[in-house]
């Protein structure tokens, strides 16, 4: 379970790392910006789907 957690954590730190990167390379950057967003929420999510899974593969 707490590996788990870490992974979503993980995820989330790692996307608002790169918005803030991206940030302050100004608006030129600002499309991709938006791809990478984009990216890092579906890490996230993938993440938290991964984690479930895990936790309910510990729980049998």
């Amino acid at each position: 379970m707490k590996r788990a957690k870490k992974a979503v954590s993980g995820a989330k730190k790692k996307a608002r790392k790169t918005v803030k990167r991206a940030k302050k390379a100004g608006a030129t950057a600002q499309k991709k910006v938006k791809k990478t967003v984009g990216r890092a929420k579906k890490a996230v999510k993938k993440a938290r789907k991964k984690a479930a899974k895990t936790v309910r593969r510990i729980k049998k």
